[in-house]
């Protein structure tokens, strides 16, 4: 047992540090070499996409996904509020402005909200999807798959071609995620809209230290992406540039342990899940206690788990925190609503109510893939003892 249970750490456990020993040896450690190549083509096949451009973060990626996919001055974006900002944030580095829809009981943006803000706020014109408060152009739906959560994809579509929206999904937490049944039966998060992003991060599923992926079945904004991603350099020897670009790029030693992780993919959704099942069993219906589940007919990576608060519960959810962290266990609250912070209070806010309820009453806690039964035994019996 260990003496101190983190939240979310990597996991490596297979051929991480022999791929990384040879990237060094082979002195191809920047971003040239084989391997970002291989990491694009081992993600594009596992998700079934056309294609896929590695960048150095989630964040980098749905930068890049915002500008392949034409959104710019004048644009506008619905998106989540309940979400990690820097879903939202790439949506101002293109020079667009967020609408910020709330949640339905997945934590996903809610499209039946999503609906009634278009159809009270929002009209056709020219085949565009025109906002009546302001004028301006909603040109895009971004759709944030929360804690590997799949939101309802079916019905986001449905409004996307009904609206004439771009689908851009953040997929950052959803890796591994997909519909079992349905329209969309095979799908994996981050292919059925028009551009998807996942994320590497040190606490995601897999990991390359930082790191990002943009799929899509656009081959064109694929390409648009990679060119933006490495400088819009037009002429590698005489470096000349046709637009602002980025230096976005992931390296070849970061590819090197992504691949490694990719090996390991399906054990650690396993293990996921079977923790996942593990806490529901001993924590539901007790001490005012649940743990939210995932969609149906969908297999999800169980990415975070949430434990929600009822109002049978003793203590809050900032107080059950600081107990648990006097424990040795680490956990966090969700994010505070976008909306709410930094220059975003100023931006439309619609039907957010259900977005604050979750906020107030939703603790993650510790779901490694590395996670073992008497770690979260003591996170059980810990939280029961309160």
């Amino acid at each position: 047992m260990s003496e101190f249970i983190p939240l979310s750490v990597p996991n490596f456990c297979g051929n991480e540090k022999k791929y990384v020993n040879d990237a060094v040896v082979s002195e191809w450690v920047s971003t040239g070499g084989s391997l970002v190549p291989r990491f694009e083509k081992a993600i594009a096949d596992y998700v079934g996409a056309d294609g896929a451009v590695a960048c150095n973060s989630g964040t980098s990626g749905l930068h890049l996904a915002m500008l392949a996919a034409g959104i710019g001055a004048g644009d506008e974006v619905l998106c989540p509020t309940l979400t990690f900002i820097a879903a939202v944030n790439p949506v101002c580095y293109a020079n667009a402005k967020p609408i910020f829809i709330g949640c339905g009981d997945s934590l996903c943006i809610c499209p039946s909200l999503v609906r009634d803000f278009l159809e009270k706020n929002a009209e056709m014109k020219d085949g565009k999807c025109i906002n009546k408060n302001t004028g301006a152009h909603i040109k895009a739906l971004e759709v944030v798959h929360v804690f590997g959560n799949m939101a309802n994809m079916p019905e986001i579509m449905k409004l996307a071609r009904e609206y004439n929206l771009i689908v851009i999904e953040d997929a950052t937490e959803a890796l591994g995620t997909y519909y079992t049944d349905g329209e969309f039966k095979g799908k994996y998060a981050g292919t059925i809209g028009d551009i998807g992003v996942y994320s590497f991060n040190g606490n995601k599923l897999i990991t390359t230290g930082s790191g990002g992926m943009v799929v899509s079945n656009h081959a064109d904004w694929l390409e648009h992406a990679r060119h933006l991603s490495t400088q819009a350099k037009s002429d590698e020897l005489n470096y000349k540039h046709d637009e602002i670009g980025y230096n976005y790029r992931l390296t070849n030693l970061q590819a090197a342990l992504g691949i490694a992780q990719m090996e390991n993919i399906e054990n650690f959704i396993a293990h996921k899940n079977e923790m996942h099942e593990f806490y529901m069993n001993q924590l539901d219906g007790k001490n005012g206690y649940s743990i939210l589940d995932f969609r149906e007919g969908v297999r999800s990576n169980k990415w975070f788990y949430s434990l929600y608060l009822s109002d049978d519960a003793k203590y809050t959810r900032d107080e059950i925190i600081a107990k648990l962290k006097e424990h040795k266990i680490q956990s966090r609250p969700i994010w505070g609503l976008i909306n709410e912070q930094a220059d975003y209070p100023k931006c439309e806010a619609y039907a957010i109510g259900s977005a604050k309820h979750y906020e107030e009453r939703v603790v993650n806690i510790p779901c490694s893939t590395s996670l073992t039964k008497e770690d979260a035994q003591r996170v059980v019996d810990t939280l029961l003892s309160f």
